[in-house]
């Protein structure tokens, strides 16, 4: 929660610095924003001995910067800095330590990962906005990089809840290609994870290859 409160507190700071910037009247404007993603999150290439996720969610929140590629501001590049936090309910036994092969049991229930991850996005815009006008037809399609804060793995045992942080296999740097699409501030949002989130672990001698996906809505505050 600490993450959250102070990464709201920095980026409406940087809303209330920036939005003399955003959509300047002239030729050319810069729709620099504040975003917020809600997302229903996924794990793709899973084990075959895992089963569906269970229900899943992430929350996403950031600034971008705007960078016109011509004179009317239809195409731009963005870059931004935010903040991002998963949960995700599972099957897999995670281990703590540097563990190279984990586990499943059916003895074990409520299993949780949260997820405390600085991110990167890059995208190129093109919309049918102008200078005067606040609602419009979007699609962004980029690139984000995630570097994990902190993670933390929590089940319950027959003999108890077992916790723990900070595992060393979980994979810090993790790369996904990410669309937004939609009119005005509520747009359809999809992020593909191109990284593995363990790095060299494996599940009954197999590798384990799971990566996530999010679906949901990203909001749009200039």
């Amino acid at each position: 929660m600490k993450y959250i409160v102070s990464f709201l507190m920095f980026f409406l700071s940087l809303s209330v610095f920036c939005q003399k910037d955003s959509l300047q009247l002239g030729d050319k404007y810069w729709e620099d924003q504040l975003y917020i993603d809600i997302t229903y999150n996924l794990l793709q290439d899973q084990p075959e001995e895992l089963g569906r996720t269970g229900f899943s969610y992430g929350l996403g929140l950031g600034y971008m910067k705007d960078i016109p590629l011509n004179r009317k501001g239809k195409t731009a590049i963005a870059i931004g800095l935010g903040y991002n936090y998963d949960s995700f309910s599972h099957e897999l036994k995670v281990l703590e330590g540097n563990v190279k092969e984990y586990e499943t049991d059916p003895n074990i229930s409520s299993n949780k990962i949260k997820l405390h991850n600085l991110e990167m996005p890059i995208q190129f815009r093109w919309r049918s906005s102008d200078a005067n006008t606040y609602s419009f037809w979007r699609f962004y399609a980029g690139f984000k990089v995630s570097y994990n804060i902190s993670n933390s793995f929590r089940y319950n045992s027959p003999t108890g809840q077992v916790s723990f942080s900070n595992v060393e296999n979980y994979n810090k740097w993790q790369t996904g290609l990410t669309l937004s699409a939609g009119y005005g501030t509520f747009n359809f949002h999809v992020y593909y994870g191109l990284s593995r989130m363990f790095k060299n672990v494996t599940l009954n001698g197999k590798s384990i290859d799971s990566k996530i996906v999010k679906l949901g809505l990203s909001f749009y505050l200039l």
